[in-house]
């Protein structure tokens, strides 16, 4: 299963007893979250599959369309923005949010509201070239059903190409990075390997792996035995935990 699709099974719920919280609501701060800080606000609704975005100054320069607020969607991926993402990073986006998922819900319920995500993607701009843009997201569960509701993620230009990590999951309320990407083997692993790497962090067999990069078995094979040879660990599964934690 793609991790795209992985993710839509997590998070969409059309099962669950409905949740009553007042989307209008949530619109509300997700407008204002865009006018206080000129940030693309995108508010994706998981009991109805749909999505809700706002745009600020920040949309100009990244070449997207402007119209009125909020632009609403049947869907909870917001194609227009996902598409401008850098492949690599997009890929690693959607990894990110089902780990960040996964962690909330292995968490107390009363403890979700303090964690959230912070990430540093590519994104084009609208002179076509790729800009350092700053991704936050929040997810808000329903009190009523104890499913997740809302994701509310940020769209913002960096202020500059720092060495910050690429993906962070902070605890907002200690001020704690609770797990840090060190997902940067790029003066270690060839690029085709990083993608190895990836597919295997995510439960893929060597023959899934094959087949999404259109390479053969014995090839998947040779890129995960120098995986092993050149960051020293027992297993290719070991080397992506040890990229995170």
């Amino acid at each position: 299963m793609e991790i795209r699709e992985q993710l839509s099974d997590k998070l969409l719920d059309t099962v669950s007893r409905k949740c009553l919280l007042d989307i209008e609501i949530y619109k509300q701060r997700a407008l204002v979250y865009s006018e206080m800080e000129g940030a693309i606000s995108v508010l994706s609704d998981m009991q109805a599959n749909k999505s809700y975005i706002y745009k600020s100054g920040a949309a100009v320069e990244l070449g997207l369309s402007k119209g009125e607020n909020p632009i609403e969607i049947n869907t909870i991926w917001e194609e227009e923005m996902l598409k401008k993402i850098h492949p690599d990073d997009r890929l690693k986006k959607y990894i990110h949010e089902l780990r960040f998922f996964k962690l909330l819900e292995g968490i107390e319920k009363e403890q979700r509201t303090a964690y959230s995500v912070v990430s540093k993607i590519r994104m084009k701009d609208k002179n076509e070239e790729y800009r350092w843009v700053k991704h936050r997201m929040f997810y808000i569960y329903s009190p009523y059903n104890r499913r997740l509701r809302f994701a509310l993620c940020l769209y913002n230009i960096a202020l500059s190409s720092s060495s910050a990590p690429d993906f962070m999951i902070i605890d907002t309320v200690k001020g704690e990075i609770i797990v840090k990407d060190k997902l940067d083997y790029k003066n270690i692993l060839s690029p085709r390997e990083l993608e190895v790497l990836k597919f295997v962090g995510e439960g893929y067999a060597s023959k899934e792996i094959a087949d999404l990069l259109s390479i053969s078995i014995n090839t998947v094979s040779r890129h995960r035995q120098n995986i092993l040879e050149k960051l020293k660990v027992k297993n290719s599964t070991q080397a992506f935990k040890d990229s995170f934690y």
